[in-house]
């Protein structure tokens, strides 16, 4: 597999230093869990719903094929079995606040210095740096301080809302996702690691290309709802059918309208859809309202199947789950137990990933990677017995 030999470990909980190492892990990294000695580890071990087995449905779609290390880095003899840990790893991960990592001495400077070719990343939610920088906060916080809440105003009672999906949290990890590898590929030349500050709020800005138009161009502030992406392009937003449920117009192109409208059989409104995103289009979403009200979505499902559009049913989760598409696409696999996990997005022709199913025990590997740094029996033996593994 494609990062079969990199050793990585990885000190983050949560969702996005987690979910981004088992994605290492699902393509042949061998990824350790540090996790600490305060009795449950990471967190999303007990948050959220749990399957039959006791087993949080979070954890197991951010931990399989990873080992687990309980480790209190307070103790001095603990943080030197890390730091051994660290002498040998290709990528340290780490979440905490700014500057704790230093306060527990496995900061990107110690281990550097006895490691030059880390590759160590920090997730945070504003960097390492600027006046926000020991600001608390998760997904929701970034979002807010970004603009995305405010962007994710309500089509009917302009009131901003939470966005259904962790897009800092998404966004963080992938752009960290990105900076390692471009890291581990330099190392290849220079034989030297880096550092690599990921803020969260950053990386949602970054992507925000699409709707920085009234905000670099003229200087003003977004109306969500007059934007393509939110709602003001009549073919970019959804409507009701008549057996109260929905379905998207998803392409505002024009040679879909002008499909849509031709089957309509109502082309005197494709100059609508040719107008700039906003009030001007209202007529045609007017007429879109009156019309996809009137027939249910199984009726429209037939009646659109012929029509070249970009268009799709408003499905919940479960809907998408249950779809044979999502798994045969392979993005969801069940374990020998009968418990379904989150399938592999990355898919490779050659060595693809492969997801090992298996989930670990808090601490499970402790005692054996604490022997791989050299540590002797009676030395393992102490630490654990005070909890220090």
């Amino acid at each position: 597999m494609k990062l079969s030999g990199l050793k990585v470990l990885d000190l983050s909980a949560f969702l996005p230093g987690p979910h981004m190492t088992m994605m290492m892990a699902d393509h042949g990294a061998d990824v350790v869990m540090v996790e600490p000695a305060n009795g449950v580890g990471e967190p999303t071990r007990i948050i959220g719903y749990k399957t039959e087995d006791g087993l949080s449905v979070w954890f197991r779609n951010i931990a399989r094929g990873k080992r687990s290390l309980k480790i209190n880095l307070k103790d001095p003899e603990a943080r030197a079995l890390f730091l051994a840990l660290a002498r040998e790893a290709d990528v340290i991960v780490e979440a905490f606040r700014p500057g704790v990592v230093a306060r527990l001495g496995v900061d990107y400077e110690t281990v550097s210095a006895i490691n030059p070719r880390i590759v160590y990343c920090s997730i945070s939610g504003f960097g390492q740096s600027g006046k926000y920088v020991n600001k608390p906060g998760h997904d929701l916080t970034m979002e807010a301080m970004a603009g995305l809440v405010d962007l994710n105003r309500g089509l009917t009672d302009d009131k901003p809302a939470s966005p259904s999906i962790p897009a800092a949290d998404m966004a963080g990890s992938l752009m960290a996702f990105a900076a390692i590898m471009m890291a581990l590929y330099r190392r290849n030349e220079t034989g030297r690691g880096d550092y690599v500050d990921i803020s969260m709020y950053d990386a949602l800005l970054a992507w925000t290309a699409n709707v920085q138009g009234p905000v670099m161009a003229e200087g003003t502030h977004p109306v969500a709802k007059q934007m393509r992406p939110f709602g003001g392009a009549a073919m970019y937003r959804p409507y009701e059918t008549a057996d109260g449920r929905f379905l998207v117009l998803g392409g505002s192109e024009h040679h879909f309208a002008k499909n849509l409208l031709d089957a309509l059989g109502r082309p005197d409104l494709f100059e609508y859809a040719r107008l700039e995103p906003g009030p001007g289009q209202d007529p045609l979403k007017r007429f879109f309202e009156a019309t996809f009200a009137a027939r249910t979505l199984a009726e429209w499902e037939v009646f659109l199947k012929g029509v070249d559009l970009c268009w799709a049913p408003v499905r919940s989760l479960k809907d998408a789950m249950e779809d044979p598409y999502t798994a045969e696409r392979g993005m969801v696999l069940t374990d020998e137990a009968g418990q379904r996990h989150l399938g592999i997005p990355i898919r490779f022709k050659d060595e693809p990933g492969r997801a090992n199913l298996s989930l670990p025990a808090y601490g499970a590997h402790s005692r054996e990677l604490a022997a791989a740094a050299g540590l002797d029996a009676d030395a393992i033996a102490a630490l654990a017995e005070r909890g220090s593994i």
